[in-house]
């Protein structure tokens, strides 16, 4: 299984409405992405990010279509502007010790194959992913 993690924390000025909108797109990833097989979307508690999302994958096929479905797409499209701090990373219970560098694989693969998200997430202030990479600084 694969937990991926997501923590973030808004802008300061995003209205109450945007929030609520931006967490509800990430709620849509859950619900609407069938290798999700559980997943929470909430505040953090006893953190440095406002918000965090878990989503529960069963494995690398899977997490190729979480990062490929147009729920996720559209989360990215519509919710990454809203961001000041967002990180992403996974936790597993694989013994494979590659596994790590497979999902980055996989995020790269997804930024090269939709270079539009690659410039959305370049421009959060202050991004990590699992494949290394961070936004602007």
């Amino acid at each position: 299984m694969i937990f991926h993690i997501n923590r973030l924390t808004y802008k300061t000025d995003v209205t109450p409405e945007e929030r609520e909108a931006g967490l509800e797109l990430l709620r849509r990833q859950g619900e609407s992405i069938p290798a999700v097989k559980s997943f929470v979307v909430g505040p953090e508690l006893g953190a440095d990010f406002e918000y965090g999302a878990v989503f529960v994958i069963e494995d690398l096929d899977g997490y190729w279509e979480y990062l490929t479905h147009p729920a996720h797409f559209e989360s990215e499209k519509s919710g990454l502007h809203l961001v000041e701090r967002f990180e992403a990373f996974d936790t597993t219970d694989s013994d494979d010790p590659g596994m790590a560098a497979k999902i980055a694989a996989l995020h790269r693969r997804s930024y090269e194959e939709n270079p539009s998200i690659a410039d959305l997430i370049a421009q959060v202030p202050d991004m990590v992913v699992p494949d290394g990479s961070s936004g602007a600084h």
